[in-house]
């Protein structure tokens, strides 16, 4: 789990008042919560979720830290978008991407295209403590894991930015409280998602 708390209540079970009209592309940081809210998300509008770096581990038949390891990040990168651009296509759902795949052009151009971007914006302090203890992170296998986490963080906010929804994190919300936050960002959008008449 992602370290986000959380809370046991009917709003796991699914709310057929809403209709998804495209995918909903989760990006940000590493430990912002996109897998555990992502799953969350799906199970309450009912829609698929799927995870691009799950797919690709799939597909490839091994982890992301071995593709890293055996073939490098400018591979991974490019399987990356080949598995975004797939998955776009199909039933619209909620897709939780890996921390880098929105800063490429193609990636970004693509999901506003046929989807809509949804950044859970996250401090660093609350990605930290929710990563520090994980060695599942392949770009923190450094000497110095919280200067890279920084590091990352100064280089690839001013890109999320660029998102096409923004939902602020906080270490006091549940993962229900982020779903409702996301469903609400999200209801600015009919053309993304409605309430059924």
């Amino acid at each position: 789990m992602s370290g986000i708390k959380q809370n046991m209540s009917d709003k796991s079970q699914p709310d057929t008042n809403y209709h998804l009209h495209k995918t909903v592309v989760l990006v940000g940081m590493m430990g912002a919560g996109k897998t555990a809210v992502g799953r969350a998300l799906a199970a309450r509008l009912d829609v698929p979720f799927l995870d691009s770096d799950h797919e690709i581990e799939l597909a490839a038949a091994r982890t992301i830290p071995e593709i890293f390891e055996r073939d490098g990040e400018g591979f991974f990168r490019a399987k990356e978008s080949q598995v975004i651009a797939r998955l776009l296509t199909e039933t619209p759902g909620i897709l939780s991407t890996g921390g880098g795949a929105f800063l490429a052009p193609q990636n970004r151009q693509q999901i506003s295209q046929q989807g809509v971007s949804v950044w859970l914006n996250a401090n660093l302090d609350l990605l930290w403590s929710r990563v520090r203890h994980k060695d599942t992170r392949p770009l923190l296998r450094t000497p110095d894991p919280l200067g890279k986490l920084t590091e990352l963080y100064e280089a690839r906010v001013p890109i999320y930015r660029q998102a096409d929804l923004m939902v602020q994190a906080d270490k006091k919300f549940s993962i229900d409280d982020m779903v409702d936050r996301v469903i609400d960002a999200l209801l600015h959008r009919p053309d993304v998602l409605e309430r059924s008449k």
